[in-house]
């Protein structure tokens, strides 16, 4: 055994009857814990996300220039951001560009959701989160990413349940890591949420969350963008004007455009062509975008 192992807190085991000593035990981890190894990554690009182009540029600017060219911000004499917000609409990029940032880094990339901190027994979520932030520290250079936080992050309020205090413990522990972990560590959080107006407002604040990224319902302009990106992979008839589509006043998100693409392939298949018409993208969309559906109120 090696004695350089033992260390003052480190879990080792003993003989049954004699107490002596036998292994050290490696740190308690999750097993449900996965860190993405560098073959494991997602194969998205920024170039694969049609606009976004200010998103695209904060995001880089607080997660991967920390990670590659951490002195410049020691030269500045400032401290790099520790988290970053990513907040809006669903189907509006959030987490497509969380992974173009963890494929184009060659960071530890841990992906967890906020609901997988919500255990059975009591005090297993708070460890949870202790686990995530041990592991991303000992794989670091490391990029933590929580997609749906306002799972166990809403705002606290009196408790009447075992169970919704449960998940303000949790809140509570990741407020600490979020403050205890050392800017020297090169570990970045980045957070995704559909309800920004629901978050605890201490873990919004500078220090925690130094960055808050609005992902908006996209506009005219990113909605050019975001049809020309996705059918550059398409085989197109002369004809198709995307322009047209463009220019109607329904309110569309990423994924909806991706969806009327994808539907109008389909149309194509169904007939035995090889290329897409305008016809299609007219099916397309209005099967996709009906007309009398109810708008994102709730998210407003």
């Amino acid at each position: 055994m090696d004695r350089e192992l033992l260390k003052p807190g480190c879990s080792v085991a003993l003989h049954k009857y004699s107490n002596a000593l036998v292994d050290v035990l490696p740190p308690e981890a999750d097993s449900t814990i996965q860190m993405l190894r560098a073959d494991e990554k997602p194969d998205v690009s920024y170039a694969d996300i049609g606009g976004l182009d200010m998103q695209k540029q904060e995001v880089r600017e607080a997660v991967e220039l920390p990670l590659t060219h951490g002195e410049l911000y020691q030269q500045i004499g400032i401290d790099p951001p520790r988290g970053v917000l990513m907040y809006g609409p669903p189907g509006c990029g959030k987490t497509m560009l969380a992974k173009a940032v963890a494929a184009h880094t060659t960071a530890s990339f841990i992906r967890v959701v906020g609901s997988e901190f919500v255990q059975k027994y009591l005090g297993e979520g708070p460890r949870m989160v202790r686990d995530v932030f041990r592991l991303a520290k000992e794989n670091s250079p490391s990029i933590i990413f929580i997609d749906e936080i306002d799972a166990i992050a809403t705002k606290r309020f009196d408790a009447q349940t075992g169970a919704d205090r449960e998940v303000q413990r949790i809140l509570l522990e990741l407020l600490n890591q979020m403050d205890g972990f050392d800017q020297s560590t090169n570990v970045k959080v980045i957070m995704a949420t559909n309800r920004q107006d629901t978050l605890d407002p201490a873990l919004l604040r500078p220090g925690r969350l130094d960055r808050k990224i609005e992902f908006p319902m996209p506009d005219r302009r990113q909605k050019r963008l975001i049809f020309s990106t996705i059918t550059a992979k398409m085989n197109l008839s002369d004809e198709v004007d995307m322009e047209d589509f463009v220019a109607r006043p329904d309110k569309v998100s990423g994924a909806d455009i991706n969806a009327i693409c994808q539907e109008a392939g389909m149309h194509a298949v169904r007939e035995n062509r090889y290329v897409v018409l305008t016809k299609d993208f007219d099916k397309a969309y209005k099967s996709v975008i009906k007309k009398d559906q109810n708008d994102f109120e709730f998210y407003k």
